[in-house]
């Protein structure tokens, strides 16, 4: 990893604050659109850019604004990477967050998150909190070569157990849905009957499928000849270069999306769940002692 001085931290985006504290990722999945070329990496990916003035950009910009909003992070990196666990960062611009009074959104595949469990939870109860975790794939040995650096699906769920255990609301990105790899009944079923039943709010997909661009395709194709032999082809004559690479499956699977998400009173449409992320109330409900038990 290398350090820099960033000259701001926070980007602006339908009502809400985007940060990210890092560039790069070591968790290594093997679809990141992150490694497309459209994002201007100009170091190897995963040698970490630590943006090690975040936290001080952060103080800067929530002591000037006058609106509170909610402040999102982990759209690009994940913030609770491997380096995380020394340098702290992510925890740092909580804590600013939670001194301020703003809402917070992370998005992560990692159980480091429970570290910070006490912030979120304060976070939750003065403003509000919003925990985003990816689920792709409900078996271990396949998230092992989909996502090899970081902890597995299974964790992942006790993770979002442990925040409903706290109150504080999560959404479930279950994306990308690989063609030919994860495009099962099976697997999505799996991980939906999961998300109800540790509560989830919502659950965003795009279509069942990927996107892949210059850069990211180069990368996913090498790891599908290393671990998939003879699929890349397949890919190939199927998509060609194609930005959108829907499963075959796609509508059938979209179906049983929409309809679970129905039946449990889950959020199943992207836009309702951004809007709830975004949105931070003008007067957060505070317990009374009357709600306490003694």
């Amino acid at each position: 990893m290398h350090f820099v001085d960033a000259k701001g931290i926070l980007t602006a985006n339908n009502g809400c604050c985007g940060m990210n504290i890092y560039r790069g990722c070591t968790h290594g999945c093997i679809y990141c659109d992150s490694r497309s070329r459209c994002y201007q990496f100009n170091h190897p990916f995963e040698d970490i850019e630590v943006k090690q003035n975040a936290p001080q950009l952060l103080e800067q910009a929530l002591k000037s604004k006058r609106k509170k909003c909610m402040i999102g992070t982990g759209a690009m990196s994940d913030p609770y990477m491997h380096c995380e666990e020394q340098l702290c960062l992510t925890r740092q611009c909580l804590e600013i967050i939670l001194k301020y009074g703003f809402g917070a959104t992370v998005q992560t595949k990692s159980d480091r998150i429970l570290r910070d469990i006490d912030l979120l939870d304060a976070i939750n109860r003065e403003a509000k909190c919003v925990v985003q975790m990816t689920l792709t794939t409900y078996d271990d040995k396949l998230c092992s070569i989909l996502e090899p650096n970081v902890c597995n699906t299974k964790r992942r769920i006790e993770v979002l157990e442990k925040m409903q255990e706290r109150g504080i609301p999560t959404i479930v990105w279950m994306t990308p849905i690989l063609p030919f790899i994860n495009d099962t009944e099976e697997n999505v079923m799996s991980i939906l009957e999961e998300c109800a039943r540790v509560g989830v709010k919502g659950i965003i997909d795009f279509g069942m499928g990927l996107t892949l661009r210059e850069g990211d395709r180069e990368y996913y194709y090498a790891a599908l000849d290393k671990y998939f032999p003879g699929m890349k082809e397949q890919y190939i004559r199927r998509y060609g270069n194609s930005y959108e690479v829907p499963s075959p499956n796609s509508r059938e699977l979209m179906k049983l999306l929409r309809g679970f998400c129905k039946e449990h009173n889950i959020m199943a449409a992207p836009e309702e769940c951004f809007s709830f992320m975004n949105e931070l109330p003008e007067k957060y409900p505070q317990m009374s002692i009357f709600d306490i038990g003694f």
